[in-house]
């Protein structure tokens, strides 16, 4: 740290350091989730503890404060396990143990591992973004996406000023990760262009995510040949071949009925009552309105070389989701089930936050006036002299400055603190 030129400046910086603190951490950290039970909300790995398990934001800070630990942001279904008997270290907010989570689903996450590529994430040294599957909340690389070529290095790259924003008021639950892309091309689909991503297993999982794929506002990335660039596939209507009866039989028949980027969720904390959930059910007397097949994109998701007419595109099968893209799935007895399946595909889900906390604002001075009304009488009595004491000793120190007219450094400071810091260990 550099050396102050003013006490003045010193006491600037200390007041600047609490309002980036406020507005990091605007929180309250008082409870554990564990009593809400499985809930989708933010999950930290702790690497101190080396177990594949993970805990809210609470126990973060307040459980495992000195640990090494990794974000690995929104999980759904997710119960706490920092007060169960699958973490030794013991929960501080809830002090009853509980048994292990059972219902929890822990995946390579939970071992630090991420993307298909299986390395593990180091935010001091990454330089590429990640986003998180919609379906999986896996974390993929963009350049595993084919979005953009892989940096030559991995090591940390500086942030260019324009680049730095404040994140606080963001969204945890984004879908995509805060690391930064500083130096790379820019990506082929970028954060602009769509709403949500899932990945290519899990396209394959969900039937009417596959039938989808490829067409307008399902975005793919492919390539013709192994040398050729990478394009985009679905953000065009003419990037469909016509579809012919013949066509629709060569294709997957739970993919078609003949004749017919980020997440942004909302926010619910302990204080909330419980949302009414609008109640979404299929049509099934009506027709089947799901776009015709992308042939291109069936024949590389079935890996099928049965479209003699249609070049099949080398592809992973990854997805991208533009704006509006629950409002336009089809809700037919037949494409309706494997969305009925994921709740999460018709309607935006809720991330748990924990409430915001009513003291993040206030200064140091507050902070201890406030703690000071807490306490018992006597006990704040000698507080009030122990703090009179400090002030005139301060004053005495500070008075040879003043009369000649010396600037008081950082090392001044600290001298003063550790002398009375000497002092009343010695007494």
């Amino acid at each position: 740290m550099a050396s102050l030129s003013s006490l003045t400046e010193f006491v600037a910086s200390q007041d600047e350091l609490l309002r980036e603190a406020a507005l990091t951490l605007p929180h309250e950290f008082s409870r554990c989730t564990y009593s809400l039970g499985p809930i989708r909300q933010a999950v930290y790995l702790c690497l101190t503890c080396q177990l594949p398990r993970g805990m809210c934001s609470s126990c973060s800070i307040a459980c495992h404060t000195d640990h090494e630990q990794i974000e690995l942001f929104p999980k759904r279904n997710f119960r706490c396990d920092c007060p169960t008997t699958a973490i030794p270290h013991g929960c501080t907010l809830h002090r009853s143990q509980e048994e292990e989570n059972r219902e929890n689903s822990y995946d390579q996450n939970f071992r630090g591992i991420f993307c298909r590529c299986g390395r593990p994430y180091d935010p001091k040294c990454e330089r590429e973004t990640m986003i998180q599957c919609l379906a999986c909340e896996d974390w993929f690389h963009e350049s595993c996406l084919h979005l953009r070529p892989r940096p030559s290095s991995r090591e940390s790259s500086p942030v260019p000023e324009h680049e730095v924003t404040d994140h606080a008021g963001n969204d945890a639950e984004d879908n995509q990760s805060e690391a930064s892309s500083s130096g790379l091309p820019l990506p082929l689909v970028s954060a602009e262009d769509y709403d949500a991503f899932v990945c290519s297993s899990c396209v394959r999982s969900i039937d009417t995510i596959r039938r989808y794929a490829g067409t307008q506002g399902v975005i793919m990335v492919v390539r013709d040949t192994e040398d050729s660039p990478w394009r985009k596939l679905g953000n065009n209507p003419s990037d469909a071949p016509t579809t012919t009866e013949d066509d629709l039989l060569d294709i997957d028949d739970s993919l078609a009925a003949p004749g017919q980027k980020r997440s942004r969720s909302h926010s619910f904390h302990l204080e909330e009552p419980e949302r009414k959930k609008q109640h979404i059910s299929p049509e099934p007397s009506s027709p089947c309105l799901a776009p015709a097949p992308n042939l291109i994109a069936q024949a590389m998701l079935q890996g099928s070389q049965q479209l003699s007419d249609i070049k099949v595109s080398l592809s992973e099968g990854d997805v991208f989701l533009t704006e509006g893209w629950r409002e336009r799935w089809c809700r037919c007895s037949r494409c309706f089930p494997s969305l009925s399946d994921r709740p999460y595909l018709l309607e935006e889900e809720e991330t748990y936050e924990p409430p915001e906390d009513p003291d993040s604002a206030l200064s140091l001075e507050e902070l201890g006036m406030r703690a000071l009304e807490r306490l018992p009488r006597d006990r704040a009595i000698d507080g009030i002299r122990a703090f009179n004491d400090m002030r005139d000793d301060l004053l005495a120190y500070l008075r040879p400055f003043a009369q000649e007219g010396r600037i008081v450094g950082e090392a001044d400071v600290r001298q003063f603190f550790e002398t009375l810091h000497e002092s009343k260990h010695n007494s």
